[in-house]
């Protein structure tokens, strides 16, 4: 009875969080399958531990073992991930441009977005995509990503920074198709998931 209960909890306080899981899996991956594994995994090791799991905030708790496990696969397969390194004379303070949330208003080519997101270190992908897309305050990046409130506000500025000068020296689509942000597969992937977490309980 006892476990029925963990599981109808763990159902409802983590699976409605599968899309941002997701999500953050594959910004940081860049990688569907690898991503789908990490969450898959995540969602593995949060049914175990949920009974540590005091209440709070379940969605900021989910990413967090999600951000972990994603880290866990970077470390095992470093070739994917460019060692790139940030250069403070190239990207130094410049609030010339446009921040990422009006470029996505004024309808910038999402195509071009998502490039230049995805050519971002990990680190600074990391803590764009939970303020931008998925809407975390800087607390709750600063839980997820277990780093101090300073250096999220430090990283997120970072972040942007690069961003636009990584816009600014992409060559403009034009009408070519525009993409969503999020990865168009992101509902039937975390289907996946959500039925191979039936095969849990």
């Amino acid at each position: 009875m006892e476990e029925q209960s963990t599981s109808g909890n763990f159902e409802n306080s983590v699976l409605p969080h599968l899309d941002a899981a997701y999500n953050l899996a594959r910004w940081l991956t860049r990688n569907d399958e690898d991503a789908e594994d990490g969450v898959q995994e995540a969602c593995l090791r949060a049914f175990r531990f949920f009974g540590g799991f005091r209440g709070g905030d379940a969605r900021a708790w989910l990413l967090k073992i999600v951000r972990n496990t994603c880290y866990t696969q970077l470390l095992k397969n470093r070739s994917r991930e460019p060692a790139t390194t940030f250069d403070e004379e190239i990207y130094g303070e410049d609030d010339g441009f446009t921040n990422p949330e009006t470029l996505l208003l004024r309808g910038a080519d999402r195509q071009l977005l998502r490039q230049a997101l995805e050519e971002l270190p990990v680190n600074l992908r990391e803590v764009l995509v939970l303020r931008e897309l998925e809407g975390l305050s800087y607390r709750e990046i600063a839980e997820v990503s277990n780093i101090r409130l300073g250096t999220v506000m430090s990283s997120l500025s970072r972040a942007r920074q690069r961003l636009r000068q990584s816009l600014a020296n992409l060559p403009s689509k034009g009408t070519h198709e525009r993409r969503q942000l999020m990865p168009s597969n992101t509902r039937g992937s975390t289907r996946k998931v959500a039925s191979r977490q039936e095969q849990i309980n």
